[in-house]
């Protein structure tokens, strides 16, 4: 029997602080899990990154969050409301940025906003939101013609028109050069500054390191990691990493005295396991000097968040 989108479920009490609950939840297309067994929960007024690689079924968790999607089983629960059963009541009160699609190719950011304007009793005003983006010089010119990094903004604009409580960020800063990139990164700060909680997916891992309170990895479906991004970077303090402008002898770096292996991360990056790491700073210095080698980075007892990212799901995030 089909419930009809009007009949709510039955819930249980809903903590306050919770902005969304994920108990158990459980996904398959065609017999194969693709969410299996999650959970989580993201509090009222934070900002939480949700990270895998391809397949891992972020995307698929993140549609059930938005009601587009039914689970197969398990409690999900956001803004108090089942979002498959609630879903009328459920979209008015979130903004859904999405990462590409739903606007009209031959539509204006200013036609968009005012037709998107029109959907809720007491919208964002649209010019205010043109100038809140940086898309006012555009704002007659049609979608198609838009840069990515201008389309991406307009996306964002158009998340925002509702005044939402929720928003949901899906790759927010794709196709935009590092000037926009960072203004995005600002603009997100303040929505968290005004207490809009905000679910982040993203593949630049700097983004989550710097804005999100608390990252959540998953892989094949699994949740593998949750913590603050402080609490994952931290690393034992028998490890050091070092980066360099350019590839670094790795046969030579384990003849240094103190180091007990090395691991190369890529890009010039190297993890250096050592029982005595200031010495190692010490040794590592004198040998990059006397070989002419500039090192950019040196960090001892933590990683960046790539960092932790690959170690743990053996595999790079991409768009």
């Amino acid at each position: 029997m089909t419930v009809p989108n009007t009949v709510p479920t039955a819930l249980a009490p809903e903590p306050v602080d919770h902005a969304i609950v994920v108990e158990n939840l459980v996904k398959r297309y065609s017999g194969r899990p693709v969410v299996d067994g999650l959970s989580f929960t993201i509090r009222r007024g934070e900002l939480f990154a949700l990270l895998g690689p391809n397949g891992a079924g972020k995307t698929t968790t993140i549609e059930i969050l938005e009601g587009y999607r039914r689970p197969d089983s398990g409690t999900v629960r956001v803004l108090g409301l089942d979002p498959w059963h609630n879903s009328d009541a459920l979209k008015p009160r979130i903004g859904v940025m999405l990462q590409s699609g739903g606007i009209y190719p031959a539509a204006t950011p200013h036609e968009m906003l005012q037709l998107f304007a029109s959907f809720y009793p007491d919208p964002q005003d649209p010019q205010e939101l043109l100038h809140l983006v940086g898309l006012e010089e555009v704002s007659h010119i049609r979608y198609r013609y838009l840069s990515g990094g201008q389309q991406r903004r307009l996306a964002l604009a158009l998340a925002l028109v509702g005044k939402p409580e929720l928003l949901f960020l899906d790759e927010p800063t794709t196709g935009m050069d590092p000037q926009a990139r960072r203004l995005t990164w600002s603009l997100i700060e303040d929505f968290k500054r005004r207490g809009i909680t905000i679910l982040l997916t993203t593949h630049f891992l700097e983004e989550a390191e710097r804005l999100a309170d608390r990252v959540a990895i998953i892989d094949h479906g699994h949740l593998i990691a949750l913590a603050t991004p402080r609490e994952l970077m931290q690393y034992e303090a028998e490890h050091v990493t070092v980066t360099a402008i350019r590839d670094l002898d790795v046969t030579a770096l384990t003849r240094l005295p103190s180091v007990q292996a090395v691991r190369s991360l890529g890009e010039g990056r190297y993890a250096l396991e050592t029982g005595r790491p200031m010495e190692l700073l010490v040794e590592l210095t004198r040998w990059a000097y006397e070989h002419g080698i500039l090192l950019t980075e040196l960090r001892v007892g933590y990683q960046s968040l790539e960092e932790v990212f690959l170690r743990l799901t053996g595999n790079e995030i991409r768009e």
